[in-house]
């Protein structure tokens, strides 16, 4: 058989509650640190910037939590997503490796980020939030959070890394047509933005950056609370309703991964696609490997520092212990904006530590060549971001060749390239380029990472 097979689950299959994954865990989290005091943070240091619902979320230890209803009939609109068995695929790398895709463009934004977005605008809005403000690299996020916003009328305010902003037109467009405003970081709208502005006024900008102005506005406006599209607890927590869908289909298929592939950024569609299979290893059930593909201009998880620092460059964030460049790092331009991000999910980093995850870096233009091949075989044009995914499933499915082994491999396609087709433009007039790592501006930004007694 040569096409694409397709698993699809009825709606009522959709799951009843997210999966939390520190119920599991060998051990607890580390604290999440005040900067001001040394202090583990509580709830009322959070309450600036989320409703009471979502910090409740993001400390709880409970292993299921109810998806509300609202947002699970919101879900219908595109979940349960489909599971591909990628046969076309397999038979042009010639390989013996069964290759499954679970394909999250299927929202109406495009990419997995609604899962995250729904949930979190229901919870703003049942809290009497009136303004939402966030970041975004690629758009992705932003589109999500807009189109969520609509939703539940939400006035939505985007600071969107710069270099994307430039790049990615069309995503600003489709956060303007959900009725959200866009503004390109950094910007001249906040004290974080007008710094940066002033020390670099050609500045790119950088995830980092961008969360710190959004935090910023939060911050000052009482009517206003931030989202936040990765990286978080709660952010993760809602995006297992991938991977749990995912263990039912594989169940139809009558199979079971042996390797679980997604690229990461942040740490949200990796985690949502393998917690839920992480979680049942970690209970005693199948074991399989789990590969984060990451860009190798933004080294976060094999270049470096396992340790507290913030999550945003104008240190308005709590100190979370994870995987980090340093807050001021500041990426290359890369097309995958969504992966130009100093710093790792603090779930991903100890999961990474423990070694229960390999995480992998890969240049430009190797993932372009690979989403190039994955598009021509199945179809469906990668996001950037994904392409990462889908080069470690291509290194994957060469060793499987090498050994003469027939491994199960799924992977997590984020999302779709529809917007993003002006890289591919640039890949295929062969204006793309590999950006170069700097280490040297690593080791700058590591020097300046605070030093907390609780590591």
């Amino acid at each position: 058989m040569t096409d694409t097979v397709k698993y699809v689950l009825d709606e009522e299959a959709i799951p009843k509650s997210w999966y939390n994954i520190i119920a599991d865990l060998p051990e607890p989290p580390a604290p999440v640190i005040h900067p001001g005091t040394g202090q583990p943070i509580g709830p009322d240091d959070l309450a600036p910037l989320f409703p009471m619902a979502l910090i409740g979320q993001e400390v709880s230890g409970e292993r299921e939590i109810e998806i509300p209803d609202p947002v699970r009939e919101i879900y219908r609109q595109w979940r349960p997503s489909p599971l591909h068995r990628a046969r076309r695929l397999e038979a042009a790398l010639d390989t013996p490796a069964r290759i499954y895709y679970k394909y999250e463009g299927v929202s109406p934004a495009g990419s997995h980020k609604p899962n995250t977005a729904v949930a979190q605008a229901f919870f703003n809005k049942e809290d009497g939030t009136k303004r939402l403000s966030t970041e975004t690299g690629a758009g992705q996020w932003g589109s999500a959070l807009a189109f969520a916003g609509a939703l539940f009328g939400l006035p939505v305010d985007v600071y969107m890394v710069k270099v994307s902003y430039q790049q990615k037109p069309y995503r600003r467009a489709l956060m303007e047509t959900y009725g959200a405003r866009c503004v390109a970081s950094p910007s001249e709208e906040t004290n974080c933005g007008r710094a940066i502005l002033e020390s670099d006024p050609d500045s790119t900008g950088s995830l980092g950056i961008a969360i710190s102005e959004a935090v910023e506005v939060a911050a000052t406006n009482d009517d206003t609370k931030y989202s936040l599209g990765s990286v978080l607890n709660h952010v993760l927590l809602h995006q297992t309703v991938i991977g749990q869908e995912a263990i039912t289909q594989f169940g139809l298929a009558d199979d079971y991964p042996d390797i679980v592939v997604g690229c990461a950024g942040g740490g949200s569609n990796f985690a949502g696609c393998a917690f839920p299979f992480i979680g049942e290893m970690l209970r005693g059930g199948n074991k399989a490997q789990f590969i984060a593909a990451e860009p190798a201009s933004c080294p976060t998880m094999t270049e470096g520092r396992y340790a507290y620092d913030f999550g945003d460059t104008g240190k308005l964030t709590p100190l979370v212990k994870m995987h980090t460049l340093g807050s001021s790092f500041v990426p290359p331009g890369i097309h995958a904006g969504g992966l130009r991000y100093h710093g790792m999910s603090p779930l991903v980093s100890q999961l990474v530590a423990s070694g229960h995850i390999e995480p992998r870096a890969y240049g430009q233009l190797e993932c372009f060549d690979a989403a190039v091949q994955f598009a021509r075989a199945e179809g469906i044009v990668p996001a950037p971001e994904s392409s990462h995914a889908v080069r470690a499933v291509f290194k994957a499915a060469e060793a499987c060749k090498a050994e003469g082994k027939s491994k199960a491999i799924l992977f997590n396609l984020s999302g779709h390239g529809h917007f993003d087709m002006q890289a591919y433009t640039e890949y295929f007039a062969g204006n793309l380029v590999d950006q170069p790592f700097d280490a040297a501006k690593m080791d700058a930004a590591l020097a300046e990472v605070p030093e907390v007694a609780a590591e």
